[in-house]
């Protein structure tokens, strides 16, 4: 499904758990039962968080003629009993916020992913004239944990579920060392695009790594729009790409390249985030795990399904693109910041369809003949939403909303067979889905 750009109702969006009350009703239209977990979210990073017992903790109140009041030493030295004959005196046992403990379970939840110190780069030019990175241009990311605690108590208080964590970025020490960079801009972190592909088999692991080289040091002119299958180039065996599986049309085969709409995703959210006009870009047909949260993924599939965004900041855009050991990939995008500043909410899920019972059977020469192995779990079909609101100086606010429709998918097998039998058996290695339905990996 292609973006769509929506004018959004006039609701006021500014509001730190604010996000939750105006836009869930419009997709989630029934209410939390008590209790229930709460989400905390930052642009494509979300966390649940159950509310614990420890969070309250016994409190005495005194209260003098129904009012709270700080009672002298002889009135709390009295017996229940004699408590009883001061009518003027109650004496209450009531339950209140430990802001420390609350704090305590978010560090605990939050913190592994969210909180990062910042990078340092030094950006130049070898002998022959390729860009060369010394370092890594991450932004550092802090969490306000007793703000948030704050706001966690409040939300609670008015049966809000959903909070925007209140994020500090502290921007890196980037060192531009050539001038032919410096004055196309380059400059500065101006955006940075991250995802995790933490249990992906070998071959896609190794088609993430050859793909995301296939753009570090590249530069986006400024005013120019990007398209990611034309700075990609061919994807087959003669450009170092293994068989994984993809998923075309309605079926999931093996084919080169598995794994390369990681790095058009993280390529996505840095562009998104950053407040770039997207021109093209479509989400995978099936909700796929490495793309969570839904919504936030951008499919490939050379020619015809690609991203494309248009750089319409002051100067040019430098990418540095990488994996890390723990399964990480960025996309670090370097040049001028302007005035702009852009929100991104999201993702708001509605339409939930049940995945089929039924379980697919593949053949493949891929696994031992004979034996089966899992390579798809159950997925229930939904429709996802996010939202953007870019602002810059007094020009009036863009508001956006971008649909993801996701189908559902049954749980998924390949069985290892000669290869023969494949040969023989009809669209067994083959799609009848019509050329231009995306492929997904």
């Amino acid at each position: 499904m292609p973006l769509i750009h929506h004018r959004i109702w006039h609701v006021s969006l500014r509001g730190i758990i604010g996000v939750g009350l105006f836009l869930m009703p419009m997709f989630a239209p029934h209410a939390h039962a008590a209790g229930a977990a709460l989400t905390y979210s930052w642009q494509y990073h979300i966390f649940t968080v159950h509310p614990q017992d420890s969070w309250k903790s016994a409190h005495t109140l005194w209260l003098y003629q129904g009012k709270r009041a700080i009672p002298p030493a002889r009135i709390q030295n009295l017996s229940k009993e004699e408590l009883a004959t001061q009518h003027a005196w109650e004496k209450r046992e009531e339950e209140q916020w430990d802001l420390s403990a609350i704090e305590k379970t978010l560090r605990k939840s939050i913190s592994p992913e969210m909180e990062r110190e910042k990078g340092s780069v030094t950006i130049s030019r070898n002998a022959s004239g390729s860009i060369v990175f010394e370092g890594m241009g991450l932004t550092g990311r802090s969490v306000d944990y007793a703000a948030l605690a704050s706001l966690t108590v409040q939300a609670l208080s008015q049966n809000i579920r959903s909070i925007v964590l209140p994020v500090k970025e502290i921007q890196p020490t980037v060192t531009v060392n050539d001038p032919s960079l410096v004055a196309m801009g380059i400059r500065e972190v101006v955006s940075v695009g991250e995802s995790s592909f933490a249990g992906s088999p070998e071959n896609r692991r190794h088609n993430i790594r050859v793909g995301i080289d296939r753009f570090n040091g590249h530069i986006i002119p400024q005013g120019t729009v990007f398209s990611f299958n034309e700075r990609l180039g061919p994807v087959n065996a003669n450009t170092g790409y293994k068989r994984e599986l993809v998923i075309q049309g309605a079926k999931t085969i093996p084919d080169f390249g598995g794994g390369l709409c990681q790095v058009s995703s993280t390529a996505y959210r840095g562009a998104w985030t950053m407040g770039l006009p997207i021109t093209q870009r479509r989400n995978h047909s099936y909700a796929v795990q490495y793309y969570s949260p839904a919504g936030s993924d951008a499919t490939i599939y050379p020619p015809n399904v690609d991203l494309k965004f248009k750089n319409d900041s002051p100067g040019a855009l430098l990418m540095q693109t990488l994996v890390t050991k723990d399964d990480r990939a960025y996309f670090i995008y370097y040049g001028t910041k302007d005035d702009r500043s852009s929100e991104v909410f999201g993702p708001f899920i509605w339409a939930r369809v049940a995945a089929p019972k039924e379980e697919i059977i593949l053949k493949s020469t891929s696994v031992p003949v004979g034996t089966k192995k899992k390579v798809s779990e159950r997925n229930d079909g939904l429709k996802a939403a996010w939202y953007r609101i870019v602002r810059a100086g007094n020009a009036p606010e863009i508001r956006e909303r971008v649909y993801s429709l996701y189908e559902t998918r049954s749980l998924t097998f390949e069985l290892g067979v000669e290869p023969e039998a494949i040969l023989t058996a009809s669209g067994a290695v083959t799609s009848d889905a019509p050329s231009w339905l995306p492929i997904s990996d």
